[in-house]
């Protein structure tokens, strides 16, 4: 019988996830259905519920449920309880194991595709919400020599540092203009983990902050650059790349947690970017 797996979310439509999933299915033999879940905001839990009693076996979670998929797992992985949020689920007979993947993901697009190296840099992370928290550990883990965090709701990026229980991670206050001074910060890698890319913001960044910057990722994907990305160009950086690969690498890694298999990544990233591009 073929096995079901779903990515939830709110929204969904725009959602790669199946496309990316049906084809590690083909390039790794593994007999799978995976489909997109449109969950209401307020209905994670009764969706997820549903799913699982009419045979879903996993379920891969985005915007804006990864810290509801925390709460609703049993039992988490270590990456996971470090983030204090969850983008994979698996069902086991009758408990629910929580993972998350983003963090290894990202490291694994930045270092292994874009070929930029994390170790001895300095970053900062735009967002303090559940793809921010993914990240941070794994950023630790890969040899950067700080982490500032700036978010809206100062208290929120205060939080996330706190946990962190690292040195190297601190906060910097968000900026209230484009105009803004930049206090003398300067960056290696910009990450915007916010969701203003999917919603066409322009967040009012000051261009200091990407002065030298070697690489301003997008952890969002789709047509074109976003306007984090264009004003990352006019202000200097030297390279620009959308989360495409991130989604990517998160998704085989949840697959090797579904599956115990883990599938080949650069064949399906060129198939994916194509598609995107031309659209």
């Amino acid at each position: 019988m073929t096995d079901r797996y779903a990515v939830i979310g709110n929204p969904i439509a725009h959602s790669r996830s199946p496309a990316i999933h049906a084809r590690f299915a083909a390039i790794t033999g593994e007999d799978i259905h995976y489909e997109r879940l449109l969950a209401p905001v307020d209905g994670f839990v009764a969706a997820v519920d549903r799913f699982r009693r009419t045979g879903g076996r996993g379920l891969n979670v985005t915007l804006p449920f990864k810290l509801d998929a925390f709460a609703c797992a049993d039992d988490r992985s270590a990456r996971a309880q470090a983030a204090g949020a969850v983008n994979t689920l698996r069902f086991d007979d009758t408990r629910t194991f929580g993972d998350n993947t983003d963090g290894i993901g990202l490291v694994r697009d930045i270092e292994g595709r874009l070929g930029v190296t994390l170790a001895g840099r300095r970053v900062l992370l735009l967002g303090a919400g559940g793809a921010a928290r993914g990240v941070v550990a794994p950023l630790l883990q890969a040899g950067i020599t700080g982490l500032a965090i700036t978010n809206r709701s100062a208290d929120k990026a205060t939080a996330l540092a706190a946990a962190s229980a690292d040195p190297r991670v601190g906060t910097i206050d968000w900026p209230r203009e484009a105009s803004a001074d930049a206090g003398g910060e300067r960056f290696d890698v910009v990450l915007d983990a916010t969701s203003a890319g999917l919603r066409g913001e322009d967040l009012p960044l000051p261009a200091g902050w990407f002065a030298g910057c070697e690489l301003a990722y997008e952890m969002v994907y789709g047509t074109g650059p976003t306007c984090f990305l264009e004003r990352a160009r006019r202000a200097g950086a030297r390279r620009l790349s959308d989360g495409l690969g991130m989604l990517v690498e998160q998704a085989a890694e949840s697959f090797f947690v579904w599956r115990d298999v883990r599938p080949p990544t650069a064949e399906v990233y060129a198939a994916l970017r194509a598609e995107v591009d031309t659209h």
